[in-house]
């Protein structure tokens, strides 16, 4: 039970697909949403089956990686929540995880850059403390097409997304992630837009998702005064682009959750 309602990972999915059914230009989901509680979040491209799948109760780490397809777009997010009070190594995770994420989405960098250089920089943090992941850190996203869209990408230098050069107007998704086997996974992903920078001859990203960071597993003594910046920065954004779209209890949450650190 989650505040009174009961859920399991295959209504969860549900909910979010009914959710985007009510947007205009909505067409279908992207793909098959990945909701895994607890031990199942460490499973990469875990999807829950009817019957199979857990319950969700108000306790432990939820990764949610979900998206739709609309006539002018094509969406895909990960988010990690904590339902209820994290340990510290699962808050050490989230920020380390967070860290690489800010560190790729701030990122500039000479034309003619491939994938496999930019890949570094978000696994740097988790590196430094012997952690990592087993999947790339980014795929291409079409425009009302594949969500996993060739040929860019963040990933080691011998796959095509590693060797593809990024161009402006590139969209491309930033979610690196940590995921410890039999106990949790997690994982943030925003997309980020490639666009040339006010300095010839390097380019930049721009962070087009809209949805805020967790809160509760951020450990900020581990953070730089330019990471906690752009965290309230990026916070400010999203609460500008969405609370004009919410009212009542509802904005009033979303505002406690775009909170400034």
């Amino acid at each position: 039970m989650v505040k009174g309602e009961k859920l399991d990972e295959v209504s969860v999915a549900q909910q979010l697909a009914y959710y985007r059914s009510q947007q205009k230009l909505y067409h279908g989901e992207s793909f098959g949403a990945i909701i895994g509680y607890k031990e199942n979040g460490a499973i990469i491209h875990y999807h829950p089956e009817k019957g199979k799948c857990k319950t969700i109760h108000p306790e432990g780490i939820l990764l949610v990686d979900s998206g739709g397809q609309y006539s002018d777009g094509t969406t895909d997010i990960t988010r990690t929540f904590a339902l209820s009070n994290p340990t510290p190594e699962q808050k050490k995770s989230y920020t380390l995880i967070m860290k690489g994420m800010i560190g790729l989405s701030m990122a500039r960098f000479p034309d003619g850059t491939a994938g496999a250089q930019l890949d570094t920089f978000a696994r740097q943090y988790l590196w430094a403390e012997g952690m990592n992941y087993g999947h790339g850190t980014g795929h291409g996203v079409g425009f009302f097409l594949n969500v996993h869209e060739p040929p860019q990408g963040f990933a080691p230098v011998h796959s095509e997304r590693g060797r593809t050069l990024h161009l402006p107007g590139m969209l491309t998704s930033n979610e690196p992630g940590y995921y410890k086997e039999g106990e949790f996974g997690m994982r943030i992903e925003n997309l980020i837009l490639g666009v040339q920078s006010d300095i010839k001859g390097f380019m930049e990203f721009e962070t087009v998702t809209l949805y805020p960071l967790e809160h509760t597993l951020i450990d900020k003594s581990r953070l730089t005064k330019e990471e906690i910046k752009w965290i309230n920065d990026y916070h400010k954004k999203v609460y500008s682009g969405i609370s004009p779209l919410l009212s009542g209890d509802v904005k009033l949450w979303f505002k406690e959750k775009c909170k400034k650190m």
